[in-house]
C-alpha cells in the first residue's frame, strides 16, 4: 500500500465518521440552538465571550493539537511499527477521543460553561470534585515538563541537511518563536483598540508569521553563545524563560494574547497539515519504515498497553476536556457549534497525527536513530514541502515552528487552568490567589526541568524522554476519568441505554489500559528486576504514578457508589435539557 493512499482512506474515514457518528451524538444530546449558550448570557468580554466558529475552531484546535499528536505518533511508530500506531489513531479518535470531547464540551455549557471537575461535584460527591482537581492538577504539571522541555531542546544546536552543507540552527527557531509570540499580542491590541476586523488582521498577520520564518535563521538568538553555556545548560535556560513566559501568559486578559495567538496558531496549524497532505499527493514518497516491528519494541516495551498511552492525544486526550470546558465553552456561541469544535476537532487532530506518523514512514530504521520526534516531524514537513518548490531547510524551519506553535497554546492554557485549580484548592481569590495559583504550577515544573532526570537505569536522559511515558498515562488516565463523570451526568439526565452503549466501552478501556502503565512504572520503579527485592528509589516517576493510581481508585469507588446507592431526594435537580 501506498502513503498516498493510507493517508486518502484516513482521511476519509475520519470524514465519514463525523458526518455519520457525529451527527448521531449531536441528536442524542439532543443540541438545540434555542437554548442560551452561557458564552452570550454571561458576557463579560474577558471570560465569557461569543465568537464565530470558525474562528473559535482555530483557538480550540490550537489549544487541544500540542505536541502529542505529532511526538506521540512518532515515538510509537518508531518503537512498534506504523500499522498499529494507524489503526490506534483512526479507532481511537473516532470512538473514544471524539467521544469525550464532544461530551465534555456539552456537559459544560450544560451546567453554566463550568469545568468538568464542577460537573463531577454536581452529580457524584465533594470528595470526588477534591480528588479529581487534585488528579487534575498533577497531570498538569507533567504536560508542562514534557512540552517544555521538548521545546527548549528545539532552541539550541545546530543541525545539518542531508547535503552536509546547509543547517538549521535551534536559535532560529528561538528566533522565530518569539516573534510568533510577539505577533498575537499587536494583533489583540489593533483588534481592541481599533476598528481593525478580524479578517484583516489574519490577512495581515498570518502572512507575518511566514516572514518571521526567514527572520529567524537570519538573525538567530543564541543564549548559548552569549552566556558560554554547554547544549544542557541552554536548555535548561531556555526552559525558565519558557516558564517565565506561562506565568505572564496565564494571566493576562483572553483578548490579549489567547484568542490572537489561538487564531494565528490555528491557521498556521491547518497550513502544516495541508503542506502535509499535498507533498504527500505529489511527492510519490515510498514508505522504507517497518509496517509492524513485534509486539515488544527494542527497548523492551509491550505494545500492549504502551501503544496506548504513547500515541497519548493523537487518539484521545483527558486534556481536551479541560480545555473543553475551561475556556472553549465559555465562547460557544450556538450549541449547535459544538459538534465542529467537539467532535471535528478531535477528528483533525487524529488527521495530524497521520501525517505525523507518516514522517517515520518515509525514513529508515538508521535514518530515525538518535532523533528527536520533533526534528522526524520537522524533516518529513520539510520533505513533504519540497515537492512545492520550498528549500528543505525552510520546510524544517516551517516545521519546527508549527511544532512550536502547537506547544505554546498548550503551555500557557495548562498554567492557567493550573491556577484555577489551586485557586480552588486553597480558596485563595483575587490577586493574591491568581499569582499565587500561577507561582505554584510554574514552579513545581521548574523543578524536574532544571534538576537533570535520569532513566530506570539511573542514565542522564532529556526531561521530555523521561516523562513522556507519565505524562501519556497520566493524560489518557483523565480522560478515562472524565468520561467517568460525564456517564455519570448522562443518565441521571437521559436515563438511556444509549449512554452506557456509547460511553462504557471507551471509558472502561482508556481506564485500564492506563492504569496498568502506570502500575508498570511502579513496579520497575520499585522492584529490582533481577533480584525482585523491593527498594525505594529518588526517580519521581513511580512515586508520581502510585499517587495517580491512588487517586484514580477512589475516583472509581465513587462512581460506583453513585450508581449503587438510590439518590437522596435533597440533592438538586440537574440542569434541564432540550426536549
Amino acid at each position: 500500500m501506498s502513503l498516498l493512499a493510507i493517508v486518502l482512506i484516513s482521511a476519509v474515514c475520519l470524514v465519514i465518521a463525523y458526518r455519520v457518528y457525529g451527527s448521531i451524538l449531536a441528536r442524542l444530546l439532543k443540541l438545540d440552538d434555542s437554548q442560551v449558550t452561557p458564552a452570550v448570557e454571561m458576557r463579560d468580554d474577558l471570560d465569557y465571550q461569543p465568537i464565530e466558529p470558525k474562528f473559535l475552531m482555530s483557538q480550540h484546535f490550537s489549544a487541544i493539537a500540542a505536541a502529542g499528536p505529532i511526538a506521540g505518533p512518532i515515538i510509537a511508530g518508531l518503537w512498534f511499527g506504523w500499522l498499529p500506531a494507524l489503526i490506534w489513531i483512526i479507532v481511537g479518535s473516532i470512538v473514544i477521543g471524539g467521544v469525550h470531547d464532544f461530551t465534555a464540551l456539552v456537559a459544560s455549557i450544560r451546567h453554566g460553561a463550568r469545568s468538568i471537575a464542577e460537573v463531577v461535584r454536581e452529580h457524584m460527591s465533594r470528595r470526588s470534585y477534591v480528588l479529581f482537581l487534585l488528579f487534575v492538577w498533577i497531570a498538569l504539571v507533567y504536560i508542562i515538563v514534557a512540552f517544555t522541555d521538548l521545546v527548549a531542546g528545539s532552541f539550541v544546536g545546530v543541525r545539518k541537511l542531508e547535503d552536509g552543507q546547509t543547517e538549521v540552527t535551534g536559535a532560529g527557531i528561538a528566533t522565530s518563536s518569539m516573534l510568533y509570540l510577539a505577533l498575537p499580542v499587536v494583533m489583540g491590541l489593533l483588534l481592541r483598540y481599533t476598528r481593525l476586523t478580524v479578517g484583516w488582521a489574519t490577512l495581515i498577520f498570518l502572512p507575518l508569521v511566514g516572514v518571521s520564518i526567514w527572520i529567524g535563521q537570519e538573525f538567530p538568538l543564541d543564549l548559548q553563545s552569549m552566556f558560554g553555556l554547554s547544549e544542557v545548560q541552554a536548555v535548561k535556560l531556555w526552559s525558565v524563560l519558557l516558564l517565565a513566559y506561562c506565568f505572564v501568559a496565564s494571566l493576562v486578559p483572553l483578548w490579549l494574547l489567547l484568542q490572537p495567538r489561538g487564531h494565528l496558531g490555528g491557521y498556521f496549524l491547518y497550513a502544516a497539515l495541508a503542506a502535509g497532505m499535498i507533498g504527500i499527493l505529489l511527492g510519490g514518497y515510498p514508505i522504507q519504515y517497518d509496517s509492524f516491528i513485534g509486539w515488544r519494541a527494542e527497548n523492551g516495551e509491550p505494545l500492549v498497553p504502551i501503544l496506548f498511552i504513547t500515541i497519548a492525544c493523537g487518539a484521545c486526550s483527558g486534556f481536551h476536556c479541560l480545555i473543553a470546558s475551561g475556556t472553549t465553552s465559555k465562547q460557544l456561541a450556538r450549541e449547535s457549534d459544538a459538534k465542529a469544535i467537539g467532535y471535528g476537532a478531535m477528528l483533525l487532530e487524529g488527521m495530524v497525527a497521520v501525517i505525523s506518523l507518516c514522517c517515520v514512514m518515509i525514513i529508515t530504521k538508521e535514518a530515525a536513530k538518535g532523533q528527536q520526534p520533533n526534528y522526524i516531524y520537522a524533516a518529513g514537513l520539510g520533505k513533504f514541502l519540497e515537492v512545492l518548490g520550498v528549500p528543505v531547510a525552510a520546510g524544517i524551519c516551517f516545521g519546527l515552528l508549527a511544532f512550536t506553535t502547537f506547544v505554546y497554546d498548550t503551555l500557557d492554557v495548562c498554567t492557567r487552568l493550573g491556577r484555577f485549580i489551586v485557586q480552588e484548592l486553597t480558596g485563595l481569590s483575587g490577586a493574591a490567589g491568581r499569582w499565587f495559583g500561577t507561582a505554584i504550577t510554574a514552579t513545581v515544573p521548574a523543578y524536574f526541568l532544571i534538576n537533570t532526570p535520569v532513566d530506570a537505569m539511573g542514565k542522564a536522559q532529556p526531561a521530555w524522554k523521561v516523562f513522556w511515558p507519565l505524562f501519556g498515562a497520566s493524560n489518557q488516565l483523565l480522560a478515562a476519568l472524565a468520561l467517568i463523570g460525564i456517564t455519570v451526568w448522562l443518565w441521571r439526565t437521559y436515563r438511556a441505554a444509549w449512554v452506557w452503549m456509547v460511553m462504557l466501552p471507551g471509558t472502561a478501556f482508556m481506564y485500564i489500559m492506563s492504569a496498568w502503565a502506570l502500575l508498570r512504572f511502579i513496579r520497575d520503579g520499585f522492584v529490582d528486576e533481577t533480584t525482585r527485592a523491593v527498594s525505594l528509589t529518588s526517580n519521581p516517576v513511580p512515586w508520581v504514578a502510585l499517587v495517580l493510581v491512588a487517586l484514580a481508585l477512589m475516583l472509581l469507588v465513587e462512581a460506583v457508589l453513585v450508581f449503587i446507592k438510590p439518590r437522596s431526594p435533597q440533592q438538586p435537580n440537574e440542569i434541564p435539557v432540550p426536549a
